[in-house]
């Protein structure tokens, strides 16, 4: 009981309670744009700032994106004007030059971040950061870093790999030798939200990806509990060929329409 009544018990709490009347608020919204027409869906968010409400400090933050490919830039730069704090972000890198991630980074709301590569060239604010003690991180090679993304959106506990096994990566965590090979054990990485970006959606939120933009965008859809798709193109229900949609819909809330920033 004591644990219970602690203030972190109780922050977190109060956060995981904002987030669902968030959802709800989301459900409702849904039906309002839908009304006149019944059964109706329709997922597509008027601006971003309807589209970005909602996100609570201390949330857990998917963002896609290899570089610059399917990276979200426009919800990364209203993460920043929403003002949510003491995030953690889940992303491959740790933000470049200082827009995009690295911009997020330097108003000093993000308390860790967890990706598989950490430094390049001009990185510069992310290792300011990190020289200084203000931001933690958790560094996961990168096909663990997916695979722990996919685990949670396919409900698996976790999963036993060789990579990373013998190193300080692997400190702390359980070992196994299986068939004469030694593993260790990686938990699923859940989120609150996930920002991604797409090629195409329909009203109901299934996503096309455009070739390589694809890269992490469908398994963070399917590991958070509110995914946020921003898109080059919305077409009509039905046009999307069922065989060639890759995020379907049920792991979508929220989409956004950005004619040219979709790619």
């Amino acid at each position: 009981m004591t644990a219970l009544r602690s203030p972190g018990y109780r922050g977190l709490l109060a956060r995981c309670c904002s987030f669902s009347r968030c959802m709800q608020r989301e459900i409702n919204g849904v039906r309002t744009r839908a009304r006149g027409a019944p059964g109706l869906i329709n997922k597509i968010f008027p601006d971003i700032t309807s589209a970005m409400a909602g996100i609570p400090d201390g949330a857990t933050v998917m963002i896609s994106g290899f570089g610059s490919a399917g990276m979200p830039g426009a919800l990364i730069d209203a993460l920043v004007d929403q003002g949510a704090r003491d995030l953690t972000i889940v992303n491959n890198n740790a933000g470049n030059g200082d827009t995009g991630l690295a911009a997020l980074l330097a108003t000093g709301r993000v308390r860790k971040i967890i990706c598989s590569y950490p430094r390049q060239a001009d990185s510069y604010v992310f290792d300011g950061l990190y020289r200084s003690g203000k931001i933690e991180l958790e560094l996961i090679p990168q096909g663990n870093l997916a695979e722990r993304i996919r685990a949670a959106g396919a409900g698996i506990g976790g999963f036993f790999t060789a990579t990373g096994y013998g190193t300080q990566l692997a400190e702390g965590k359980e070992t196994r030798l299986i068939n004469g090979r030694h593993y260790v054990f990686e938990s699923p990485i859940h989120a609150d939200v996930a920002l991604i970006k797409a090629w195409k959606a329909d009203r109901w939120g299934n996503l096309v990806y455009r070739k390589a933009a694809r890269n992490f965008g469908p398994v963070m859809a399917m590991a958070a509990r509110c995914t946020i798709a921003q898109v080059d193109q919305v077409v009509p229900l039905g046009e999307l060929d069922p065989e060639v949609i890759v995020t379907p819909g049920i792991f979508v809330k929220r989409v956004l329409h950005l004619p040219g920033g979709g790619q």
